[in-house]
């Protein structure tokens, strides 16, 4: 299920207060790979995670790391970008 989000933008949501949004580039057991990827930190900002992914989504994913690998155990949801609704 998650080789068909390969090469596919993404949004993974973590238990903690960060977001990542890239491309996904490879899948291991224990972490995702993704590049041209923004790690964003929720505190930095009064935006909500949904708000921010929506913006990501109209806007483009706003890249601060060529690669970035996201430890499996800390994933909540991973969903295609192009999936996030804006209503």
């Amino acid at each position: 299920m998650l080789r068909e989000l390969i090469g596919k933008l993404v949004v993974v949501d973590t238990e903690s207060p960060y977001v990542c949004l890239g491309r996904l580039t490879r899948i291991h057991r224990l972490f995702l790979e993704l590049r041209d990827a923004d790690f964003h930190d929720l505190r930095d900002t009064q935006t909500s995670r949904e708000n921010y992914v929506a913006a990501s989504r109209s806007t483009g994913i706003k890249r601060n790391r060529k690669r970035i690998l996201i430890a499996r155990g800390t994933v909540v949801a991973i969903s295609r970008l192009e999936d996030v609704v804006d209503e």
